[in-house]
């Protein structure tokens, strides 16, 4: 139901993204994108890029009087980074430019280098904080964070939505416990020196996510398949989880299933299927973690190959990161809203933002007591 394209190169001019499908009527404003693209440069570990971006989103069309129209939405974002030198013929390990270059016999490496670099993630959260505004008008809030940096994990915290955001929002390194920010710019600092980077582990948290979203009638319909797609092509993210999958296979049935009970409305006793069961949500909140690797572009160069030549050389270094997992969350957060909002559509999508909330109300009545407390 929502369709989305986003153009661009890493150096260009700017990046343009058209999200279509979204219904007339849906309260938005730039800084409704802005201000979620502001988080995605923030984090302690980014690299001199960032200080340089503004990342303030131009509205081109699809917007009258600050509602959407149910035309095609379009934003546009400078790019301000400016030009880096770039070595065309010795490519990165760990990054798609060599792949890109032998797959669509590209005249030198910088093609490729500039696409599949992850600026293009700045307009795919712009999108999706504008999907997430839809989520807004039915109450579905997503938040994300980090939960791993380096090998070190944060220990749980159990608290509700609005003190998670507070605590991640006041964190340099969005973590649901800012206490721990020393601790963990002692680890960046230690790493930076050494000319290395560091990965780590972010999650998403959606919660007000109705029952019945996705479909297991066919594979690519599912909720946990999209979810998964949709974190995995974030840049540097290599595995994907989602509830307590990875505990999980190591457990019995017995201890790893979510009982069901009914109190208010029926529930879980515990949430390790993360929301979703056989591809559909099941009212309990969304969980989904991402495992992002080490940024690749390193001062400590690693072994490459010039191309004319074919001779080992060293790998050039550009302007980097230290660490991204930070912005990786955010950017986590704005494509799990995109999926969220497309499967809201498809269950309950109409021309107008009060068609769709007739729809829902319809369904929650339909439903009645079983999942909403009257």
């Amino acid at each position: 139901m929502l369709r989305t394209l986003t153009a661009g190169e890493s150096h260009g001019k700017r990046l343009l993204g058209i999200i279509e499908g979204l219904p007339a009527g849906l309260p938005l404003s730039p800084e409704d994108i802005s201000s979620v693209l502001r988080r995605r440069r923030g984090g302690y570990g980014r690299g001199e890029r960032m200080d340089m971006e503004r990342d303030e989103v131009e509205i081109l069309s699809g917007l009258y009087s600050g509602r959407t129209t149910g035309a095609p939405l379009a934003l546009s974002l400078p790019n301000l980074g400016g030009e880096v030198e770039q070595d065309p013929w010795v490519p990165r390990p760990g990054h798609g430019e060599l792949a890109g270059f032998l797959k669509y016999g590209l005249p030198d490496l910088v093609p490729a280098r500039e696409r599949a670099s992850a600026r293009e993630t700045a307009i795919r959260t712009a999108l999706g904080a504008v999907a997430g505004r839809l989520l807004a008008e039915f109450g579905i809030e997503v938040m994300g964070y980090v939960v791993s940096l380096g090998g070190r994990w944060v220990p749980k915290f159990p608290t509700g939505q609005r003190e998670l955001r507070q605590r991640v929002l006041s964190s340099a390194f969005f973590l649901p416990q800012p206490e721990l920010d020393d601790e963990f710019k002692k680890l960046v600092d230690e790493v930076k020196e050494r000319g290395d980077t560091l990965g780590g582990v972010f999650e998403v948290r959606a919660i007000g996510v109705p029952p019945g979203l996705g479909s297991y009638v066919h594979g690519d319909r599912r909720l946990d398949v999209r979810l998964a797609a949709a974190i995995v092509s974030i840049n540097g993210v290599k595995a994907v989880e989602i509830g307590e999958g990875v505990k999980g296979a190591g457990l019995p049935g017995s201890e790893f299933q979510d009982e069901i009970l009914f109190d208010d409305r029926i529930r879980r006793k515990t949430n390790r299927a993360g929301g979703v069961e056989s591809g559909v949500s099941n009212g309990e909140e969304i969980i989904i973690r991402g495992y992002m690797k080490p940024i690749p572009t390193l001062r400590r160069s690693l072994t490459s190959l010039n191309l004319l030549n074919l001779e080992e050389t060293p790998a050039p270094y550009m302007r980097s990161d230290i660490l991204a997992v930070p912005a990786a969350s955010v950017i986590a957060e704005a494509v799990t809203c995109l999926v969220l909002a497309d499967c809201f559509m498809e269950k309950f999508g109409g021309d107008t933002i009060e068609d769709m909330l007739a729809s829902y109300q319809k369904y929650l009545e339909r439903i009645g007591r079983l999942w909403k407390k009257e």
